[in-house]
């Protein structure tokens, strides 16, 4: 179902782009920018551990793998993120996007994109089309997975 996460690419491309911590959107779309053949991909991550539950996120996909320009900031294993994807754009797609949303919403970041109404609930809010809702479900329900509290047995 996923591709698999290359760390080794994901940190030398945050690098590359000086990404920041705390600009999840922003340092997917540099990414995306500076790298060959890249997609750039909204949705959501889920690993072991606070908050418990899905977290809104963006990364590239390449053909054969994920890289996450914000991995470095997430301290958390390679292998314990869990990657739903919702939304996926060709950098020039994407370009296009950000720019009429700079032309139409000056006010706004272009970040993240929604696409177009209707949207869906996930979580507590309201973004998003059903594509969001699904991935959101799938990310909920693996969170549930890895997070469930270990009972001891008696």
């Amino acid at each position: 179902m996923n591709k698999p996460l290359d760390a080794a690419l994901s940190v030398e491309i945050s690098q590359r782009i000086k990404s920041k911590a705390k600009k999840i959107f922003d340092n997917a779309y540099k990414a995306a920018l500076a790298t060959e053949k890249a997609k750039y991909v909204q949705g959501f991550l889920v690993f072991p551990g606070q908050p418990y539950r899905p977290v809104e996120h963006a990364w590239i996909e390449l053909e054969e793998s994920i890289v996450d320009p914000n991995l470095p900031h997430l301290q958390k294993k390679p292998e314990h993120l869990y990657y739903f994807p919702a939304e996926s754009f060709s950098v020039k797609k994407l370009k296009a996007i950000i720019e009429e949303s700079e032309e139409d919403y000056p006010e706004d970041d272009p970040l993240p994109i929604y696409g177009d109404p209707p949207y869906e609930y996930y979580g507590d809010v309201m973004l998003g089309g059903k594509n969001y809702l699904d991935a959101y479900q799938a990310a909920e329900a693996k969170s549930n997975e890895i997070n469930q509290p270990k009972l001891d047995s008696n």
